[in-house]
């Protein structure tokens, strides 16, 4: 049998990200393994748009990757930086990919004005992917860079 850390390193070659990307913590890779091929695929590549747009974003630094409520979880590990983003399925369009981030927050509101034709969304609590879709990198890394520097753009007045 494949260990979970394994299959993943398998899933990022497929999706051409291993030579960048870090095999996730072993829970996280569980979490992840948990999925059908389709929707862990997907999840796999939104994690590493995670990372490609923290390395592209400075301000956001090093990401913490946990596991909370049983998902993977993102958010810059210095605090007062930025706000987290959890991956999973949508709570209410079955088999679909989403991007979770705080409800508290004004993030999801921000996204639908500016990607309203571009993104789906889940309330005010999720961006919402097609696991057989292609990926809008370009709004997502936005999105998130947003989400990641959630607070810094907050204390500038930007949020």
């Amino acid at each position: 049998m494949t260990t979970p850390c394994v299959f993943i390193r398998r899933c990022c070659d497929i999706a051409a990200l291993a030579s960048t990307l870090a095999p996730p913590p072993d829970e996280i890779a569980d979490a992840l393994n948990a999925f059908d091929a389709p929707v862990r695929n997907k999840l796999i590549s939104l994690r590493a748009l995670i990372y490609e747009t923290a390395e592209e974003t400075p301000q956001i630094g090093r990401i913490s990757e946990t596991l909370k409520w049983g998902q993977p979880s993102y958010a810059p590990a210095k605090p007062r930086i930025g706000s987290s983003i959890r991956l999973g399925t949508s709570n209410k369009a079955a088999g679909q990919c989403a991007l979770f981030f705080i409800c508290h927050t004004n993030l999801v509101d921000q996204f639908r004005e500016i990607y309203a034709e571009t993104l789906r969304f889940e309330g005010n609590r999720a961006i919402v992917i097609n696991p057989a879709g292609a990926l809008p990198r370009e709004p997502l890394k936005h999105c998130i860079a947003m989400a990641l520097s959630y607070h810094l753009n907050k204390q500038a007045g930007l949020s």
